[in-house]
């Protein structure tokens, strides 16, 4: 996938999920997404720095 066609298809999810939805219930979803996000990052990052092999990555 070209990184074009991800950010359509991002953009494309975002406004399936908001279709509907008021102004409140996008904001919490958008809060959510975001949180999702950084805590993904967050284990990446203790994975990257903290775990010497792959095999022990599995059990961090």
């Amino acid at each position: 996938m070209q990184s074009c066609e991800l950010v359509m298809l991002v953009s494309s999810l975002a406004c399936c999920i908001a279709e509907g939805r008021s102004s409140d219930e996008i904001a919490l979803l958008g809060t959510i997404f975001s949180q999702l996000g950084d805590t993904l990052g967050t284990i990446l990052a203790h994975q990257e720095l903290c775990c010497d092999s792959d095999k022990e990555k599995d059990s961090c």
